[in-house]
């Protein structure tokens, strides 16, 4: 049985002919194979020790965590799979297609894993089979050898998922990975068991173990690295999109991928949050807004923005606004501590930032009346608060509770970015023309600790004379 996006898949005109004495042919002759039992993933303990704490959560209850399936991304071509970061969270697989049952116990739960067979050249699949296949796509780990290697209680082939959710149909669903999972058990409104399901899964996700930091760490670094190849190609890249590839090119190299679509943004481009189109020409007065982070073979993400002045130099107005920027985040970045709100950070960086525009003649009204909850008038420069949660995902933790995110406190072992910005619309009549144009974002990703935080990302140079001097550096190496 396929398992791919439950459904069977149409066959296309250039699909091959396989005629049946070709088939009998490919099942002849093969080297008999081998397949002893993997070693246990290194992280095995960390991943039992998440499925406890959810079993906690939840006695006597069971849980269903799929992973999901290859996304279609045109016709009958795929994106490179990503597995659901609960799912990975919980178990350490990267297979598409598999799905986590824990079902209770006394005193806890069993640990199900759902997965894909490998049945080698005994099924004729391993040629037939162009999304499954082996020669097609590679071997799958297999039901047994998956047990041992992601120390689950039971591994299971996914053909009988249908049958034991059947005997399971009062489960608490992870939904919107699997619709063959959300089909086989009914979703009840009642307590919105599943909603509860996703929002343990978030918070239980806000304190990063050692195993988690120790990743993020790694990341960042790659990142900073990542950095460094931009700018190298600075001096002769003529487009943004030569900044993205070059550092899409460190993602693959040293990770699985980029942590999401990398922001290279020159000029008035940086005004826009979320620019990801990447098409524009890169010009030696102006800035270059990177926002970029390389996502690990573990899955952790890094989340680092660094400004950089493209010709090396920051101009007088240019440099203005980023120390502006950079004593924000310098204020922000002392309230990062164990019992704080979690957005006292932003508050500091709005306080720094509007009495920052109000010095340079931009805001029209008294600093106290701009940051008032009511107005916010300063966002109409800043846009965005200043720090969410990092980890598996960019913007990690989505599904936790707000009394416990945007409106908790800080603990120990929290993982956020610190990242205020200013951005001067072209067409802003209330902006200067000397400054219109330029948008700046500084961004650091910082762990709380038991004292205060550590800046994970500290060895990226982000003050304006040491950004310069990085530069000056890395140029200079590579000559």
């Amino acid at each position: 049985m396929t398992f791919q996006n439950d459904q069977k898949p149409a066959e296309k005109p250039k699909d091959p002919n396989n005629p049946e004495a070709l088939v009998r042919f490919m099942m002849t002759e093969w080297k008999p194979q081998s397949k002893p039992l993997p070693k246990a993933i290194p992280a095995v303990d960390f991943h039992a020790r998440r499925r406890a704490t959810l079993s906690a959560r939840f006695p006597g209850e069971t849980l269903v965590i799929p992973t999901g399936h290859e996304k279609v991304r045109a016709n009958d071509t795929y994106y490179r799979f990503r597995p659901g970061s609960d799912f990975f969270y919980l178990t350490g697989n990267t297979e598409p297609d598999c799905v986590l049952v824990m079902t209770p116990r006394e005193g806890g739960h069993d640990a199900h894993l759902f997965v894909e067979p490998n049945p080698g050249r005994a099924s004729e699949t391993f040629y037939t089979d162009r999304k499954k296949g082996e020669l097609w796509v590679g071997a799958r780990l297999g039901v047994e050898q998956s047990r041992a290697h992601f120390g689950v209680d039971a591994a299971l082939a996914l053909e009988g998922l249908k049958a034991f959710l059947a005997q399971h149909p009062l489960a608490r669903v992870l939904r919107g990975f699997s619709p063959l999972v959300d089909a086989t058990i009914a979703k009840r409104d009642e307590g919105k068991p599943d909603d509860e399901l996703a929002t343990a899964l978030s918070e239980q996700r806000l304190v990063k173990d050692t195993l988690e930091i120790k990743e993020l760490k790694k990341v960042i670094d790659a990142t900073k690295r990542g950095f460094e190849d931009i700018i190298r190609t600075l001096p002769k890249a003529k487009s943004e999109r030569e900044v993205e590839g070059t550092f899409n090119l460190r993602a693959r190299v040293e990770g699985q991928d980029v942590g999401y679509g990398t922001i290279a943004a020159s000029g008035a481009n940086a005004c826009i949050l979320h620019w990801t189109r990447n098409h524009g020409a890169l010009k030696k007065k102006d800035l270059l807004l990177v926002d970029a982070g390389i996502e690990g073979h573990a899955l952790y993400t890094a989340d680092i923005t660094r400004t950089l002045p493209i010709s090396g130099k920051f101009s007088k107005e240019q440099r203005t606004i980023y120390e502006l920027v950079w004593n924000a985040q310098q204020a922000a970045l002392k309230e990062v501590k164990p019992g704080n709100d979690f957005m006292a950070p932003n508050l500091a960086a709005s306080k720094v930032l509007a009495q920052g525009l109000k010095d340079l003649g931009i805001l029209p009204m008294p600093v106290e009346e701009a940051l008032k909850p009511e107005h916010l008038f300063f966002k109409r420069w800043s846009l965005h608060n200043v720090s969410h949660m990092l980890g598996l995902d960019v913007h990690d933790c989505a599904r936790a509770r707000e009394q416990v995110y945007r409106y908790g406190k800080l603990v120990p072992g929290m993982v956020l970015t610190v990242e205020p910005g200013l951005y001067f619309q072209l067409d802003d009549l209330t902006v200067p023309s000397k400054y219109r144009g330029i948008g700046i974002r500084i961004e650091d990703d910082v762990l709380v600790t038991e004292k205060g935080m550590k800046n994970l990302s500290s060895s990226i140079p982000s003050e304006a004379g040491a950004v310069e001097a990085w530069m000056k550096a890395t140029w200079k190496k590579a000559r």
